[in-house]
């Protein structure tokens, strides 16, 4: 009998999911998330919630966006199906893998508290995150516009990269002061992306007030 046939007495519901068994769900998603009937259906379900969101909430997102200045509702929608296709597909490979989807999914609620200590499981986690991220941020957008995202996301990290190098000439004391900046500047952007950069001459700026007694005094 197969595992996906198993009855459910005879899936595992109880303990905590062994580090072999996480790497094994890691690599089979991130391998068939890259499949294209796979991305078809993730896309697919994404592009069912735009049509039967827009056709009958339009006027509510109009009304959001004017009273709360809010992001577009249906795409939050969009993403949430994205999400749940995902989670079926964890599902199946649970199923798979002879362990109760339920329990499989509580268990990946806990792989931050159980696995802590344990860095090479912890990357493949994160990496595992992504790749949830990345496969519900491609159908939502199109390929198209997603592979323009990842680009300027790839720039963007070059650039935090930079001035993480940059930042490591000055003392703590200065680069504390930094960072303390770079987060006001993000908290007054709405935590946009593009406000997670300081360039030197930024940084040199925030160090000569810092250092100066004549900025200092204010």
């Amino acid at each position: 009998m197969s595992s996906s046939s198993m009855p459910t007495h005879y899936l595992q519901a109880s303990g905590m999911l062994s580090k072999e068994q996480l790497l094994h769900l890691f690599n089979r998603f991130s391998f068939l998330t890259s499949q294209p009937d796979v991305k078809k259906r993730v896309a697919d379900a994404v592009e069912d919630k735009k049509e039967n969101s827009f056709s009958f909430t339009i006027p509510f997102f109009v009304h959001c966006i004017v009273l709360f200045h809010f992001a577009d509702v249906g795409m939050l929608d969009c993403m949430q199906e994205a999400i749940a296709v995902t989670t079926e597909i964890q599902e199946e490979i649970f199923q798979e893998m002879g362990i109760d989807p339920s329990f499989g999914l509580a268990c990946l609620g806990k792989v931050n508290l159980t696995y802590e200590n344990d860095q090479d499981l912890m990357i493949q986690f994160y990496k595992f995150v992504a790749t949830e991220e990345m496969v519900c941020d491609e159908a939502e957008h199109g390929p198209d516009e997603f592979a323009e995202r990842m680009d300027s996301q790839q720039k963007l990290q070059e650039q935090q990269l930079e001035m993480l190098n940059y930042m490591r000439r000055f003392h703590p004391d200065d680069q504390f002061a930094i960072l303390k900046k770079l987060h006001h500047q993000m908290e007054d952007a709405n935590f946009e992306s593009a406000a997670s950069v300081l360039s030197s001459e930024q940084i040199q700026e925030i160090v000569r007030r810092r250092v100066s007694p004549v900025f200092r005094s204010r």
